[in-house]
């Protein structure tokens, strides 16, 4: 690797004296709004659940004459920012470094505005997950250290593209260009292999080379998920490797547990460790301990607490169903399931999947999930035992091509 160093620890220990500051990216908080339009796909294939699912949908269509619209559904992440902000500063502090910490929910800066409060901008940057729709499907964009005094501003700018019905290339590169221009912001390809879309792999992949052919060239970095598996995280290292773009991680967490990957820097400020990136395209990543466990019983960990109950929650955050909100069409808007006479968590059925889910990813479970996972998405130990390959799924010499245009403006800035 020649443009990030990877460090993978097998037990947590001091690394004062390989950096600085310690960098948290890619986290979610309760303002954070988490599209159910998934629901059906993966209900419909999961044993036992498919059966109970059809059987209530079809119930709903009899009653309501008409399906149930996942389209504007969503669900909220349970911790406020508070919370998260200190949850990954303090496992940042733990292994004997300063900490900087960027939220990024969904289409939202409104975390980092009251975070910003309390906490100095130059440790909790101004940032948000940017959901960039693109031909037949969408990429999930970093955009991390937007100006104080524009981010909100600027952020309309973006969700305006986002939400609109128009999807034009010249304008979202109008939009790159403009992040682009301003020397402290981050642009990062969140999760570039992930088939989010649900097209397939063969679809995903002519995606993003497609996506990055027209507008690779404002990427600063791509990223090593917390939660995607090692073998997807090492085709990114790959990838990111063969077209000379730095890495950073991004933990993309969503429940109650601190992120498992985080950066490395000297630097004392968010706008300094961009430079870092962005100017000398040189990263040090940390996959801390916790990644190298099953990433399934992980994210079953994960759901687990996503839907568990919160008694010292305010009014209205407390039940999985307060934080759920469906339009069923009545007028009302969007509502959380709970103003719909939930009273108990739903049926019975749902009930006790969801307590099948919080038994999943209990600790107990972890060491079943451990044997049935796959070779290729086993953690190595030493990370200079890892060996790259060149991908073969992308045209490398094409895209690096489209790359290296207007790199002028980055010199000039």
């Amino acid at each position: 690797m020649h443009l990030t160093r990877l460090h993978i620890l097998n037990k947590h220990r001091s690394l004062k004296n390989e950096a600085r500051t310690g960098v948290s990216l890619h986290c979610h908080t309760q303002r954070s709004k988490e599209m159910l339009d998934f629901v059906p796909f993966y209900a419909e294939k999961l044993p036992i659940i498919s059966y109970f699912w059809k059987r209530e949908r079809e119930k709903y269509l009899k009653r309501e004459g008409k399906g149930i619209d996942f389209s504007t559904a969503y669900w909220t992440p349970p911790l406020p920012e508070e919370e998260v902000f200190r949850i990954e500063k303090e496992q940042i502090n733990s292994v004997g470094l300063d900490a900087i910490v960027s939220l990024s929910d969904h289409d939202s800066i409104q975390a980092n505005l009251n975070i910003n409060l309390e906490e100095d901008n130059k440790i909790a940057p101004i940032s948000m997950e940017w959901t960039v729709p693109f031909q037949y499907g969408f990429f999930h964009v970093g955009v991390h250290n937007l100006p104080k005094e524009e981010a909100e501003q600027i952020t309309k700018q973006l969700l305006d593209y986002t939400f609109g019905k128009e999807h034009k290339k010249a304008h979202l590169d109008q939009l790159f260009e403009m992040l682009h221009e301003i020397p402290q912001v981050l642009i990062v390809l969140n999760h570039p292999l992930w088939d989010i879309e649900r097209v397939g792999k063969q679809q995903h992949e002519n995606l993003l080379k497609n996506f990055l052919k027209e507008h690779g060239r404002w990427i600063h970095a791509f990223e090593i998920n917390g939660f995607r598996s090692w073998s997807e995280n090492k085709a990114v290292i790959e990838m990111a490797e063969a077209l000379g773009i730095p890495l950073v991680t991004g933990g993309d967490r969503h429940g109650c547990k601190p992120n498992t990957v985080i950066n490395l820097t000297n630097s004392t400020t968010f706008s300094e460790f961009v430079e870092e990136i962005r100017l000398y395209k040189q990263s040090q990543v940390v996959l801390l301990p916790e990644y190298a466990q099953p990433l399934q019983s992980r994210q079953l960990q994960s759901f687990s607490e996503i839907l568990a109950l919160y008694p010292h929650f305010p009014e209205g955050r407390q039940r999985w169903f307060d934080r759920v909100f469906f339009d069923i069409g009545d007028g009302r808007g969007l509502n959380p399931l709970s103003a719909y006479g939930w009273k108990k968590g739903g049926p019975r059925w749902l009930r006790w999947a969801i307590w099948t889910l919080g038994f999943l990813g209990s600790p107990q479970m972890r060491p079943v999930f451990k044997l049935l996972m796959k070779s290729e998405d086993r953690v190595p130990k030493d990370s200079t035992k890892i060996r790259l390959e060149i991908p073969d799924f992308i045209d490398l010499q094409e895209i690096a091509k489209e790359l290296t245009r207007d790199t002028s403006i980055e010199t000039a800035s």
